[in-house]
């Protein structure tokens, strides 16, 4: 693995007496993209707002290059190289594409005024697609350009860890293929990515690595070829039927693992 970026140690909450997320323990190497996958209610978002400081821990520590960030607050950890999209968009709706993305590099502390922070943004429009759409208010863009105004926000503050939270979700097969490629280019950048999706063909087709919550647990981590392969992974949450339709899609057949 490369250097370790993010280590979560026994990471722990409780809700009442519902344990949402269950003594997770992983690192995620710097430049890795992972995909996090589980059934509903698997607990994958609220592992990330634990992450992201936007949910209190019950126990665990979380430790980001090297430093304790357990007991930080949102805005600290943002400040201090860690990103988010949300499953729900929330751009400020009555403000328009540039001044979004100018409050995501003025929040992070990476913009000194006004003018490092409109540099920032029109950067990160650029490179999300939206330029001919900098003037318009967030309230006026499709649900998919809602999603790109997400991205460039968190792009904005200069992540070196950036958590994607249902990019895909809403979105239609051409849509489904911007969003992938822009990803990739993400990632080209030396980005830290976690994609938490429910589309499990777009995960396999973009991740190296998978982990699994089911119950707040940890239940497998590794290759999409090991998770796909993995009996406790079909049984909770992939199925038969679909581990059988990757196969043949990817290589290999019911009985055997995937190569290569």
């Amino acid at each position: 693995m490369p250097e370790v970026l993010l280590r979560l140690e026994n990471l722990t909450r409780h809700f009442g007496g519902v344990v949402a997320v269950n003594q997770v323990t992983l690192s995620i190497g710097a430049g890795e993209v992972v995909g996090l996958i589980g059934p509903n209610g698997a607990g994958k978002t609220t592992l990330v707002n634990l992450i992201t400081g936007f949910t209190p821990k019950t126990a665990g520590k979380v430790f980001f290059e090297g430093r304790d960030i357990t007991a930080a607050a949102p805005h600290e950890i943002a400040r201090g190289g860690i990103a988010r999209t949300f499953q729900i968009v929330q751009p400020f709706p009555e403000m328009t594409v540039m001044e979004n993305v100018m409050a995501g590099a003025l929040f992070s502390g990476h913009a000194d005024d006004m003018r490092a922070a409109r540099e920032k943004a029109h950067e990160s429009i650029e490179f999300t697609g939206l330029t001919s759409h900098i003037g318009h208010l967030a309230s006026e863009l499709s649900l998919a350009n809602r999603k790109r105004l997400e991205l460039a926000k968190s792009l904005a503050m200069e992540p070196r860890l950036l958590f994607l939270d249902e990019v895909n979700a809403g979105l239609n097969t051409s849509e489904h293929d911007a969003a992938l490629e822009l990803i990739r280019k993400v990632a080209t950048r030396g980005v830290t990515i976690i994609i938490i999706e429910h589309l499990l063909k777009i995960i396999f087709s973009v991740v190296k690595r998978i982990i699994v919550l089911h119950h707040g647990a940890m239940l497998s981590d590794g290759s999409p070829r090991d998770v796909i392969n993995d009996p406790e992974v079909i049984k909770a949450y992939i199925g038969h039927k679909f581990a059988q339709r990757y196969r043949n899609e990817f290589g290999g057949d019911a009985t055997q693992p995937l190569s290569g």
